[in-house]
């Protein structure tokens, strides 16, 4: 499944190369979010390949909320701001989020990871794809499990009589682990 993933991960780094011009700058908004977003398609592949491989508990795959809370958001305002940031030409969100770079004195972070940014796009589409997890298969217990220091039930016998199968040793009879009375 991995070579199916690091496959279709090529292919849609293959297919953002393809839309892009010459270079990023000479790029439209259109160009430059559709190939971008290509490049985090692939990182998404790769995580899900491995959701899908054989390596997970074949379970039904799940969000963990966690993971989405603590590691896809932050990674999202974060690698959506850097690439916002380095939009071509003046667009509007370009311009914008470069403005506030500099008024929170982010500025020369963001532009530092300008080299960086289609890095940035597949890591936000692999984070995406690690918010994905599976849970074990769901097996139906049959019997409820009793508590802690709880005494068995006694089982009937189809009839509505206890049956108790339990050995009772007489009281006045000495037990192998105790020395004969004489």
């Amino acid at each position: 499944m991995t070579l199916i993933g690091v496959a279709a991960a090529g292919a849609l780094l293959w297919l953002a190369t393809a839309i892009l011009p010459r270079t990023i700058a000479d790029s439209s908004a259109g160009e430059y979010w559709a190939a971008f977003g290509f490049v985090a398609l692939g990182g998404l592949a790769i995580a899900l390949s491995q959701l899908l491989g054989g390596w997970t508990k074949w379970g039904w795959p799940r969000v963990s909320g966690n993971v989405f809370l603590l590691g896809f958001l932050p990674a999202l305002i974060v690698g959506g701001w850097i690439l916002a940031a380095h939009e071509p030409e003046s667009y509007w969100l370009g311009s914008h989020v470069r403005s506030w770079s500099n008024d929170i004195g982010v500025d020369g972070f963001v532009e530092s990871m300008g080299l960086m940014i289609p890095a940035v796009a597949f890591g936000i589409g692999l984070v995406f794809g690690l918010t994905f997890d599976t849970t074990g298969p769901r097996i139906a217990r049959t019997k409820p499990v009793p508590a802690a220091g709880a005494q068995r039930p006694v089982e009937t016998n189809g009839n509505g009589s206890g049956e108790d199968r339990r050995v009772r040793l007489p009281e006045n009879e000495p037990q192998s682990s105790e020395p004969a009375k004489n």
